[in-house]
C-alpha cells in the first residue's frame, strides 16, 4: 500500500492503463476519450497498454500481479468481470479478491436484432413466431460464451423459445449472417448494429437494459415489453487488489470530474455509450451483480463451453 508521503505526491510518473481486447475497439476508444483528458488535469499521461487474448483473461491476470501502487490499472468490462467466471473452468485471476474497484466510467446495452425478413415488430410478436416456429430458427453470437450469447440465452430462458445457437468467430461475421438471414436474430451495441437498423437491414425490438436507452429514447426496454432481461457491456477502471484510499478517490474523482463535461459526453454518444461514473462501491455491487446472475444462469440452463 502507498505510504500517505507516496500518495500525497502521486502521481509522479505516466499511468499505465491495461485494455484486454484488441487496440482500435470501443474500449480502446473510451479510454482515449476519457483519459486524455483525465492526464492532462493531472499532470501525467495515462499509457494503453493493450494485452489482448483468452478472451480478456491475460491482461486481466496481469494487472492482478502488478504491484498496487497506483500506476499500473485495468479496463475492466463484462466479459472480464461477469460472462468469464461462468463461462471458463479456471480463470488466472479473481474477478473480487484479486482488484480494486475505482469507478464505472460507461455503459452500453445490447439492442434486441432480427432479421427484416422476421413478421415481428415487437418484442411479444418475436416470441409467438418463434414458438411457432420451433427449432426451426437460429440466433449468432460473438462466439460460445461470449457476453452477448449469455444475454440472448437469458433472454431464450425468460421467454421459452425454443432456438439454436449459432456462435460465430467476432462481430463482423455476425453482422453479415444475420442480413444474410443465416441466422434470425441476434444481440448487439448500438456502435455496430444501428447503423444497419436505419438502413433497413436489421429490424429493432427492444432494449436489454433497466431503464430506456439515452441514445435511443423511444424505444421500450426488454423489461417494457415483459422480459427482464438486463445485458451489454460496461467499461469500467480497476486496479490491483489492496490500492490505496488515497490513490481510489483521486481517480474516482478525477474521472466523474471528467464524465461531467459536456464535450466528453457527447463524444462517448458518438461511440454509443452512456457515461456512467459514481463511487467505487457502484462499480463493486454491479460486479458482484453481473457475477452472481451469470453464473445462476449457466447453471439453470445448463449451459456447456467445451
Amino acid at each position: 500500500m502507498c505510504s500517505l508521503t507516496n500518495a500525497q505526491s502521486y502521481p509522479d510518473r505516466p499511468l499505465r492503463i491495461v485494455n484486454t481486447f484488441p487496440a482500435g475497439g470501443s474500449g480502446d476508444t473510451v479510454l482515449r476519450i476519457i483519459f486524455e483528458k483525465v492526464g492532462k488535469n493531472i499532470g501525467q499521461p495515462f499509457v494503453i497498454d493493450t494485452r489482448a487474448g483468452a478472451s480478456g483473461a491475460i491482461g486481466t491476470s496481469n494487472v492482478a500481479m502488478s504491484s498496487p501502487d497506483g500506476y499500473s490499472l485495468l479496463l475492466g468490462t463484462a466479459s472480464t468481470f461477469g460472462t468469464n467466471s461462468a463461462t471458463q473452468k479456471s480463470l488466472p485471476y479473481d474477478p473480487i479478491n484479486d482488484f480494486t474497484p475505482i469507478v464505472m466510467m460507461a455503459t452500453t446495452p445490447y439492442l434486441l436484432l432480427v432479421n427484416p425478413n422476421v413478421p415481428a415488430s415487437n418484442v411479444a410478436e418475436w416470441v409467438k413466431y418463434a414458438k411457432l416456429n420451433a427449432g426451426k430458427l437460429n440466433f449468432g453470437s460473438f462466439g460460445l460464451g461470449s457476453s452477448n450469447h449469455l444475454a440472448y440465452e437469458l433472454f431464450r430462458q425468460k421467454s421459452d423459445i425454443e432456438i439454436t445457437h449459432i456462435p460465430y468467430k467476432g462481430g463482423a461475421p455476425l453482422i453479415t449472417a444475420l442480413i444474410a438471414g443465416e441466422i434470425q436474430t441476434s444481440m448487439d451495441v448500438y456502435s455496430t448494429s444501428y447503423p444497419n437498423v436505419k438502413s433497413g437491414r436489421f429490424k429493432l425490438l427492444g432494449v436489454a437494459s433497466a431503464k430506456r436507452f439515452s441514445l435511443l429514447p423511444d424505444v421500450p426496454t426488454l423489461a417494457e415489453q415483459g422480459f427482464a432481461v438486463e445485458g451489454g457491456t460496461f467499461f469500467a477502471l480497476l486496479g490491483p487488489a489492496k490500492l490505496s484510499p488515497n490513490v481510489v478517490e483521486l481517480l474516482n474523482r478525477e474521472v466523474n470530474r471528467v464524465l461531467e463535461t459536456s464535450d466528453i459526453r457527447e463524444k462517448l454518444a458518438l461511440q454509443g455509450v452512456e457515461p456512467v461514473g459514481g463511487p467505487p462501491e457502484r462499480l463493486a455491487q454491479v460486479i458482484r451483480k453481473e457475477l452472481d446472475k451469470w453464473s445462476q444462469l449457466v447453471k439453470t440452463a445448463s449451459l456447456k463451453f467445451d
